[in-house]
């Protein structure tokens, strides 16, 4: 039992000892002895052509450009690309009339004095190739989205396409009462009791809900159809509708009979 407990000390204390020695690599000490900070790793533009990163022409829908956008910001996030730097890997991967486009509009931005900072370039990018009225009317498209024709598939990719537009922060629970409002009356009627809270969840019930839909639908016995009439409806009459026109007709001669009378 001793030997078992100091086994156990000594492996906490070279954990401790590890996780101390990472925290110093991690840390450079000012000579001046103030206070330390971290370690920033040079990242090169090589470092960041590694990833291959698409170049950008301008010659693309809004959403293509929103999410060549995106792109480029997920590999800055996912690799720490320091602010610096963003900008100028940004604008290296400018092509075509969209590097001239950034050319002029820095020249404006300098002779304002207007400082030239990441985030004024990726306000300026946003206002020229996806302007606010394009992202507003995207934000419209969202809030009135429904299934429709759509299979549940096809309306959950455009559901999640269309809901980063949506200014307003979106909580996991409206975000299922959204889509579940939107689905088809009948998948509705069949998923909402079960009351999901989880998006995913939400999607793939809601297709296994579809899925069942039309295989009921697929086992209903075909209506007979009624062997269509050819050279146009038939003159024949029933029988009894026969004896009241000739009876009609016999009693209006004989009332003209009678009128006519001495």
């Amino acid at each position: 039992m001793e030997a078992a407990r100091l086994a156990a000390e000594d492996a906490h204390r070279q954990h401790m000892e590890a996780l101390r020695q990472l925290e110093e690599n991690r840390t450079v000490v000012p000579a001046s002895g103030a206070e330390p900070r971290p370690a920033v790793r040079e990242w090169s533009l090589e470092d960041f052509l590694k990833h291959h990163p698409a170049k950008f022409d301008g010659k693309t829908s809004p959403d293509a450009t929103d999410q060549w956008l995106k792109d480029l910001e997920r590999i800055y996030d996912a690799k720490m690309c320091p602010t610096e730097n963003r900008l100028a890997f940004f604008v290296y991967m400018l092509t075509g009339e969209v590097e001239h486009w950034w050319i002029n509009t820095k020249s404006i931005t300098e002779e304002r004095d207007e400082p030239v900072t990441w985030e004024a370039f990726r306000e300026r990018f946003l206002s020229e190739y996806f302007p606010n009225n394009i992202r507003y009317a995207k934000e419209v498209e969202f809030l009135q989205l429904t299934q429709g024709g759509k299979t549940v598939t096809e309306y959950a990719e455009r559901f999640k396409h269309l809901s980063r537009f949506y200014t307003l922060p979106l909580d996991e629970e409206w975000r299922c009462r959204k889509f579940e409002n939107g689905l088809c009356s009948d998948i509705c009627l069949m998923v909402a009791p079960l009351s999901i809270k989880d998006f995913a969840a939400l999607v793939e019930n809601g297709r296994v809900m579809e899925k069942m839909k039309r295989e009921v639908e697929g086992q209903r016995p075909q209506q007979p159809q009624l062997p269509q009439r050819i050279g146009g409806p038939s003159r024949s009459k029933p029988r009894h509708e026969e004896q009241r026109r000739s009876y009609d007709k016999a009693h209006h001669q004989s009332q003209g009979s009678r009128s006519f009378s001495p």
